[in-house]
C-alpha cells in the first residue's frame, strides 16, 4: 500500500514537474531573436485591432482563390466590423501555435485569434473571452500499419508526437500519473497538419489532435483513425494579455454572445466543419482514385463552364462526381444520365440534345444550377445560397421552399442553410409535410447530396489550386 501512495505522489511530483518545464517553453518563446520579435509593436496610437493566428485549417488559411479564409479570419473580420468599425484589422501569422502566446505577451498583438483551447497552464499566461466552441482531444493512428489500440497500457512500446505550444502535452502530463511507461514527445519544429500527414504515411506511430481537425483531414487521409479520446472535452476560446484593456475583452465577450444568440455562430461552425463527418473512408479513397484517373478527361470541360458561368469548375467537378462518379454512360432507374444526371425535363429546357455527352451535360448543369441560384432570395449570402440551390438540383426548389417556410415556423433562420437542413429532413414526417404546400418529400436525400459535395469540393481545393500562394503571403497578412 505504501509503494502505491509513493508511486501516485512521485506520478503527480513528475507532472507538475513537466507542466512547469511547459510553462517555461512557452516563455522561452520570448527570447530575443523569436519568431515573433521581429514583428512591430502594438502602435496605441493607430486605429487598428491586431489579431496572432497561424495557418491551418480550424485557423486562417488562403482558399482555392487566393483569398483569406478560414473560421478565426470570418470570427476576427466579423467582430472589427461590428464592434470597432473605425478600425483597421491586421493579422499577423506566426510559424506554429507555440508562437502565438509570446506574441501577446509581447504585446505584438491584441488578441490571439488561433484555435485556442482553455486550459490551466494558458489561464496562468493569458486571458480567454468565453468560448465559442467545443472539442474533444483525439489520439489518432494509421489504421493501415497498426490495429486500433483497446487503452493507453497497449501503446506503451509506441510513441505519440505533439507539436510544442498545444494543449497537447498538458493532456499527455496529466495522462502519465495513470499510465506511467506512456511513450510521447513534443516536436518543436512541426504543426499538428503535418503530424497528421506524418501518421497517415507510416512516418509516426500517434500523435494528438482536435476533433474538429481529425475530422476534416480524415478527408485527406482516409487511414486515419481515432484510437481514444483524451480527457475531457476542451473549451475554445480567443485571448488577450492579462495587462490588455479590459474594454476590449468585454467587447470580445459581447461579440460572441450576440453571433451565439443570433446565429451566425452556428452557420460559421457549420461552413467550416457542418459537411466533414459525411464521407467514409472507402467513398474518400475511391474520390482520391477518380481524381486521377477520370477526371483529368474532363476537367477542361469543367474549367469550360466556369468561365461561361461563374461556378468554381471543382464545385461543378464535385457535383458531378456525386451524380455520376464522373462516368459519362451513368443512367439511374429513372432515365436521369450523364455526367450531370439530368431528367430529359431538364436536358429539354437547357436546350441539350444528347445527354450522355459531356461537352452538352456539363455546361448545362452549371447553368441549370445558376438558375436555380436565381431561383433563390438575393437576400440569402453565400455559400448558403448555393447550397439551396444545389439541394434544388437534387430534390426541386419547391421543396426547399417548403423546408424555409417550416424553418421559420420552428423559430429557425430560413435564410441559413445550418437551419433549412435540419428542416429538410422533417418533410418526411407526416406531422410536418401535411402542413406544407408541396407535401410529403425525401428530404435527408438533398442534405447528404450537398454535404457529400461540399466534402468533395474542399478536397479538390486542395489538391487542385487555382492559386499558388508565394512564400511569404502566409507569414504576414493585412486586410484593410
Amino acid at each position: 500500500m505504501s509503494l502505491h501512495i509513493l508511486t501516485q505522489r512521485t506520478l503527480k511530483v513528475m507532472s507538475h514537474l513537466l507542466l512547469s518545464s511547459l510553462i517555461v517553453l512557452y516563455l522561452s518563446s520570448c527570447k530575443p531573436n523569436a519568431p515573433q520579435d521581429t514583428l512591430p509593436t502594438i502602435d496605441p496610437n493607430k486605429k487598428e485591432i491586431v489579431f496572432v493566428t497561424h495557418n491551418g485549417p480550424t485557423t486562417y488559411y488562403l482558399n482555392g482563390e487566393g483569398q483569406p479564409a478560414g473560421i478565426e479570419y470570418d470570427l476576427a473580420t466579423l467582430f472589427v466590423k461590428e464592434y470597432a468599425p473605425d478600425y483597421q484589422i491586421r493579422f499577423v501569422l506566426v510559424n506554429s501555435i507555440s508562437d502565438v502566446i509570446p506574441t501577446l505577451l509581447k504585446n505584438k498583438a491584441h488578441i490571439a485569434a488561433a484555435n485556442l483551447s482553455i486550459t490551466p497552464l494558458r489561464q496562468q499566461l493569458v486571458q480567454f473571452t468565453q468560448p465559442y466552441q467545443e472539442t474533444q482531444q483525439q489520439l489518432v493512428f494509421n489504421n493501415e500499419t497498426q490495429q486500433k489500440p483497446k487503452s493507453f497500457d497497449a501503446i506503451t512500446h509506441q510513441k505519440i508526437t505533439v507539436p510544442a505550444g498545444t494543449s497537447y502535452a498538458e493532456s499527455l502530463a496529466k495522462l502519465t500519473q495513470q499510465h506511467a511507461n506512456l511513450n510521447w514527445q513534443i516536436n518543436h519544429h512541426t504543426n499538428s497538419e503535418a503530424l497528421l500527414e506524418d501518421v497517415a504515411n507510416g512516418l509516426l506511430d500517434y500523435t494528438v489532435v482536435d476533433s474538429h481537425l481529425i475530422a476534416i483531414m480524415q478527408n485527406y487521409h482516409p487511414n486515419l483513425n481515432i484510437a481514444l479520446p483524451i480527457g475531457n472535452p476542451d473549451k475554445i476560446a480567443w485571448a488577450t494579455s492579462k495587462q490588455a484593456d479590459p474594454q476590449l475583452l468585454a467587447k470580445a465577450n459581447a461579440f460572441f454572445e450576440k453571433i451565439k444568440k443570433n446565429g451566425t455562430l452556428r452557420n460559421l461552425l457549420d461552413r467550416y466543419y457542418g459537411s466533414s463527418k459525411r464521407l467514409n473512408a472507402l467513398d474518400i479513397t475511391t474520390f482520391l482514385q477518380r481524381s486521377n484517373t477520370l477526371l483529368p478527361k474532363y476537367i477542361h470541360l469543367f474549367k469550360q463552364a466556369e468561365e461561361i458561368t461563374g461556378l468554381d469548375w471543382r464545385l461543378l467537378a464535385a457535383v458531378s462526381y456525386r451524380e455520376s462518379h464522373w462516368d459519362t454512360y451513368n443512367t439511374s432507374p429513372t432515365n436521369v444520365r450523364g455526367l450531370m444526371m439530368l431528367t430529359e425535363s431538364t436536358a429539354d429546357l437547357m436546350g441539350v440534345t444528347d445527354r450522355l455527352d459531356p461537352k452538352q451535360s456539363i455546361p448545362a448543369g452549371a447553368k441549370y444550377i445558376i438558375k436555380l441560384k436565381d431561383t433563390v432570395p438575393e437576400r440569402i449570402p453565400e455559400p448558403d445560397r448555393t447550397y439551396m440551390a444545389l439541394a434544388a438540383y437534387n430534390i426541386g426548389y419547391a421543396h426547399v421552399e417548403d423546408a424555409r417556410v417550416l424553418a421559420k415556423r420552428l423559430k429557425l433562420n430560413p435564410d441559413s442553410w445550418a437551419d433549412v437542413k435540419k428542416t429538410l429532413v422533417l418533410l418526411n414526417n407526416p406531422d410536418y409535410y401535411t402542413t406544407l404546400k408541396y407535401g410529403y418529400a425525401s428530404g435527408g436525400a438533398p442534405v447528404i447530396f450537398v454535404e457529400s459535395i461540399r466534402s468533395y469540393q474542399r478536397i479538390l481545393e486542395r489538391y487542385q489550386p487555382s492559386h499558388q500562394p508565394s512564400a511569404n503571403q502566409f507569414k504576414i497578412a493585412r486586410i484593410e
